[in-house]
């Protein structure tokens, strides 16, 4: 199987290896995955596994190659197309089930799927934590302009403390905002409030109630003990989120509503020393309007993970001092990848098998014990393919 690479060179046959030959149902993987565990759930639904080798991102070309004449089944990267061509071909190859490496699928045509009858899957609930530490890390290293720092020390400028090195920004008592309060939002609201004593005021289609719950009983846990009580607000206005917070995090969805949600515009309504993080979609943030923003207001500063046309970077972003930018790796603990890959091979397994879908709203830990349970983990277009869901 020769595939033909984006740029002039030939993905070989060789870059592409076979597990489990014997298998009579073929699945394609296009990145190798964490752990063996992800293997062998294929394997006991006698699937013949072919992972790609390269570290080269795979254009809808090379993957409808990869496709060939007969293919079960798919596990895909958050940074490839699978557009309506792809799942054509893989209808037409006998396709049944894709799995999205990843809880996001905003690079997944979900509804040209549907249309060819294959079921989408995506792996949510093992992400939530390792993200928010992420964002509370990038958070931290924003605030007290740790890249900065140890960038001087390793360049052998450091001769002596100063009163005025590396001034940064105390968060204790502080406000934070969250733009988001879905799963990883609330997580992070929650370590934020609770590891710093901060505010929160947040903004989300839908209002948080366990959220506010939880976090006015810690409120009033701390008021008890002779200290300011937290305060939170919920925003119908993201504006005043903007407005009224020292640190703001991202966690929304990505669509259309969402895609450049922080402009220009709403970068001048927050704070000339706010903070500013995203370890949720690169294009929520209009990234060349961000750099202008922060080569202009040198107090501003903001740790990214993601970023609007990976791997790419607006021009500029990596000469501001005051951004930290790391290369996507929210979900990057050995567990939480490892996790992903038993979700992604359990949707494949699960609907080659003909089990029923879990849900996207269950706990999907018990995936990852010794007995998982019978089901898809997550399906998100399980209803109108016909998958019944798990009782």
């Amino acid at each position: 199987m020769n595939v033909t690479s984006g740029g002039n060179e030939l993905l070989k046959e060789s870059l592409w290896e076979t597990k489990n030959r014997r298998g009579r149902k073929r699945v394609i993987v296009t990145k190798p995955l964490p752990g063996e565990r992800w293997l062998h759930l294929l394997f006991e639904a006698n699937c013949r596994v072919e992972i790609c080798q390269s570290e080269e991102i795979l254009s809808s070309k090379e993957i409808i190659k990869a496709i060939g004449e007969h293919c079960d089944g798919a596990i895909g990267q958050l940074t490839e197309q699978w557009n309506e061509e792809v799942f054509r071909t893989l209808k037409h190859a006998g396709g049944v089930v894709y799995s999205n490496y990843a809880v996001g699928y905003n690079n997944v045509d979900v509804s040209a799927a549907t249309r060819c009858g294959i079921a989408v899957g995506n792996t949510p609930g093992v992400l939530t934590e390792t993200t928010a530490e992420l964002a509370i890390a990038l958070t931290l290293a924003a605030a007290r302009r740790i890249v900065e720092a140890d960038g001087f020390m390793r360049s052998g400028k450091y001769i002596g403390w100063l009163p005025t090195l590396y001034l940064g920004n105390l968060l204790f008592g502080k406000t934070v905002g969250v733009i988001g309060a879905g799963r990883i939002g609330a997580t992070y609201a929650r370590m934020m409030v609770k590891g710093f004593s901060m505010d929160l005021i947040y903004h989300d289609i839908r209002r948080n109630h366990d959220l506010e719950r939880d976090l006015i009983q810690f409120g009033e846990f701390v008021h008890s003990s002779g200290r300011k009580e937290v305060r939170v607000t919920y925003s119908k206005s993201i504006d005043r989120v903007l407005k009224e917070a020292d640190v703001i995090s991202l966690h929304p969805v990505l669509d259309t509503s969402t895609r450049h949600l922080i402009n220009p515009e709403r970068l001048r309504l927050m704070k000339k020393d706010a903070i500013l993080v995203n370890a949720s979609r690169g294009p929520v943030i209009d990234e060349a309007g961000l750099v202008a923003h922060l080569k202009t207001h040198p107090e501003f500063r903001v740790g990214l993970d993601v970023y609007e046309n990976e791997p790419s970077t607006a021009q500029g972003l990596r000469d501001c001092p005051n951004a930290v930018i790391v290369p996507h790796i929210g979900s990057a603990t050995g567990w939480t990848r490892k996790g992903m890959s038993i979700l992604a091979a359990a949707n494949i397994a699960a609907v080659l098998n003909r089990y029923p879908a879990w849900g996207e709203t269950n706990d999907m830990h018990p995936f990852l014990s010794n007995t998982p349970p019978k089901a898809a983990p997550s399906i998100v277009n399980a209803k109108d393919v016909g998958i019944l869901p798990y009782s």
